[in-house]
């Protein structure tokens, strides 16, 4: 089974072998037992249930969330000559009835639909009577309430089991704890279901945490760095997705906003724009991107808190999917863990209680001083091997902590003792600070022993460090006004026998590259790269497909790096297929060819001595 999947990854995909765990997915399907696959976003998910389908006799059904992950996905399928199809309302009547003569035909090997339209009266026994490979469940943690994209209706796939026992079903996610796991395989019920989890790291994803200080200005500073290239910005209000677009627009930059109160016409335009690579940026709430398929996104920046780690490492995934270098910014303030606090209260007692939990989590992300990569993997329960990761603002050296951190910390505790508790973090701050504003001297609060004993410092870094203290679970911010309240790890703090981390940022160094960034350069022709992405761009339109699902930024990299001269030779390009070097490879060819000529540059270079 394995060697003819292997097979077909070359022919269909142009791959010449298997990711982590992606034997052991296939091969389960293929002995017809259910399966639970994690795996991180670019690490291959997709291919776990599209392989198996081209080889198995019959039609896999796969089921997926989004209109939109269907269409790329089909698309992407159809270029690379595989039988694959999907039924969604946007379909017209005719294209419809087309599809369903090919189910009827046994023409198809993968049909993509919505949970509701498989479980619409009558297309259940429609599939009973086609012959069946496979289920595939994409986005499976949405069957979970202890998921992050909690969806009533994927509860009722239950049904499938039922009505097809001797059909193996198999649930794809990209981010499960061990709670949703067994949750998913609880509410699917799932026989003995392999379950094949890889690691959640991401080592090309390189992440960075900031407090929030002027949005615009840290905005550009990202985007200046990605020139061209596309990214994602999100935003916890749809205010905020309109006020920012604005603003970016003016200053010439294009992008385009994503939000739920946008009617449907708009938010696809928005979509198929960026898809298209007709604008560079989609300014977004959480409403875009749940599965978005666009490989080549570049950078995602965080214009606020996401409520929950799991959000954000679903929503930064979206870079990077093509393993290449990505950047993940995140821009926070304690008014984000106040705004999403507030939207809890009309929950009941339990899905409140998950909610605060998976808040105050993310909060401590935010403001520790841990690697990035390490606190998203123990999240998980998992643990990065190096002790070093390379690719986050600590591993990094962009951030370093204070020399005095004991001296500091028994500083901002003794000031909330001394202000009895009752006051938030901005007024403390303003208190150590020094400040004379007149509620303070009203408040005779000037005269406190802990009154000034940070002057020297300005009042912003003071607020960051009580924010990373309340991260960090020495302070607890209670009530409506979130007053901070010293916890039982801050009074041993006070006493001296604990010292936290406290962070600032280091301005005079250089931004590192990472290695993942240097590698995948790694003997790339700069120019020619950007040559071949504007043919690339060219033939996407023509074609009216994404400029990914023509090529991918790795295939065009590998290109650039190779500069094949021959169609054997183009073969050996990864991410270059059968079909795809029957429909490209000759005007890839020549334009390579023509570049070569041009710069007098070598062509068909064995990688072997080029690459570490």
């Amino acid at each position: 089974m394995i060697k003819h999947v292997k097979r077909a990854l070359q022919d269909y995909w142009g791959f010449d072998s298997l990711r982590p765990l992606q034997h052991e997915a296939m091969e389960s399907v293929a002995q017809g037992r259910d399966v639970i696959v994690v795996l991180p976003t670019g690490g291959g998910k997709s291919l776990c249930y599209q392989a198996p389908a081209v080889t198995l006799p019959g039609m896999a059904v796969v089921v997926s969330p989004l209109i939109s992950l269907m269409k790329d996905q089909v698309d992407a399928l159809n270029e690379c000559g595989v039988a694959g199809a999907r039924l969604d309302s946007s379909l017209t009547p005719d294209e419809r009835r087309d599809i369903m003569c090919q189910i009827e035909n046994q023409e198809l090997k993968l049909l993509y639909v919505s949970p509701e339209r498989l479980l619409l009266n009558g297309f259940l026994d429609l599939l009973a009577q086609a012959k069946l490979s496979f289920v595939a469940i994409d986005e499976a943690h949405c069957v979970s309430m202890w998921g992050h994209d909690f969806r009533p209706e994927y509860r009722r796939l239950s049904v499938l089991k039922d009505l097809f026992p001797s059909i193996p079903i198999g649930a794809y996610t990209a981010t499960a704890t061990e709670q949703v796991r067994y949750d998913i395989a609880e509410q699917l019920h799932l026989k003995e279901p392999n379950i094949l989890i890889g690691s959640f790291d991401r080592p090309n994803l390189t992440y960075k945490v900031r407090r929030r200080t002027h949005r615009v200005k840290q905005i550009c500073e990202v985007l200046d760095r990605h020139k061209k290239e596309s990214g994602i910005i999100y935003c916890i209000r749809r205010r905020d997705v309109e006020q920012l677009c604005a603003e970016l627009k003016a200053r010439g930059l294009r992008v385009a906003p994503y939000h739920a109160g946008m009617d449907a016409e708009a938010r696809k335009a928005s979509h198929d724009q960026f898809i298209k690579e007709e604008i560079d940026t989609i300014v977004a709430t959480v409403a875009f991107g749940m599965g978005i398929d666009k490989s080549n996104v570049r950078y995602v920046i965080h214009m606020g808190m996401p409520k929950s780690l799991e959000h954000y490492q679903q929503e930064s995934g979206r870079a990077g999917r093509d393993n290449l270098e990505a950047e993940c910014c995140l821009f926070y303030s304690g008014g984000d863990y106040g705004i999403w606090k507030s939207l809890t209260r009309d929950m009941n007692e339990q899905a409140q209680g998950i909610a605060l939990k998976q808040l105050n989590e993310m909060y401590a992300y935010c403001t520790s001083a841990s690697c990035r990569h390490k606190s998203i993997l123990a999240y998980f329960g998992q643990t990065l091997e190096n002790a070093d990761c390379g690719a986050c603002d600590i591993c990094l050296g962009q951030l370093d902590s204070i020399d005095n951190a004991r001296e500091v910390t028994q500083m901002i505790l003794s000031c909330v003792l001394r202000l009895g508790q009752q006051y938030g973090a901005a007024y403390t701050a303003q208190i150590l600070a020094g400040s004379r504003e007149q509620r303070i001297l009203e408040n005779g609060h000037d005269q406190l022993s802990t009154y000034g004993l940070l002057q020297q410092t300005d009042k912003r870094s003071v607020h960051d460090w009580i924010e990373q203290l309340a991260g960090q679970g020495y302070l607890d911010k209670v009530g409506d006004y979130h007053v901070l309240a010293l916890t039982q790890k801050g009074l041993q703090a006070l006493k001296g026998e604990v010292t936290p981390h406290l962070l600032k940022p280091v301005r005079s160094k250089s931004v590192k590259t990472t290695k993942v960034s240097k590698d995948s350069w790694q003997g790339v022709d700069h120019t020619l790269f950007e040559t071949l992405r504007e043919l690339r761009a060219q033939l996407a339109k023509k074609k009216r497909v994404p400029a990914y699902v023509v090529f991918g930024d790795a295939a065009l990299r590998d290109m650039a790096r190779r500069r094949p001269s021959t169609p054997e030779r183009f073969l050996e390009v990864k991410g270059v297929g059968q079909k795809k070097s029957q429909q490209y490879g000759e005007i890839m060819l020549t334009a390579i060819n023509e570049y070569c000529t041009d710069h007098a540059v070598d062509m068909d270079i064995d990688i072997d001595t080029q690459l570490p």
